[in-house]
């Protein structure tokens, strides 16, 4: 749905640039810059269109929601392990605090994951858990702690 009204809208702009160029006010400062104007809305919502067709989402298809998943959302990540560090790093003025979590597998391997905020009270050493982590704008954001 969003495909087709990103296309509607996308002509719509181009038809006011018809109507600017039959009655000859193209010449115009005033029709110049309309035309301007418009050739940029057209061009940003036609741009719309060539990413949604890329991405390859059908038109038809209803989009995806908690309650009817389409896709598996890949920006979820799960860690499982017993907590064998937790230390967090304050950070300046507008920028976000940093904790580094560090897990042992069974294994005795261990894997250390930088997480967004202060960790040391959501996920305690020596506890064995899941993690589930969101991706956001680059940083790890906890969203789930699962105790075993």
């Amino acid at each position: 749905m969003i495909l087709l009204t990103s296309a509607f809208l996308a002509l719509l702009p181009l038809l006011g640039i018809l109507y600017i160029v039959i009655f000859s006010s193209l010449t115009t400062v005033d029709g110049l810059f309309m035309s301007l104007i418009l050739l940029s809305m057209s061009g940003i919502l036609g741009l719309n269109v060539l990413l949604e067709l890329r991405k390859g989402r059908a038109a038809f298809l209803p989009s995806p929601s908690p309650l009817n998943p389409l896709v598996s959302d890949p920006s979820r990540l799960k860690a499982r392990g017993k907590v064998k560090d937790v230390v967090f790093f304050e950070s300046n003025v507008g920028q976000p605090n940093k904790s580094i979590v560090t897990l042992a597998n069974h294994a005795g391997s261990s894997q250390t994951l930088a997480l967004e905020g202060d960790m040391r009270n959501a996920i305690p050493v020596g506890q064995t858990l899941e993690i589930t982590l969101r991706k956001e704008a680059g940083k790890n954001v906890l969203v789930d702690v699962t105790y075993a």
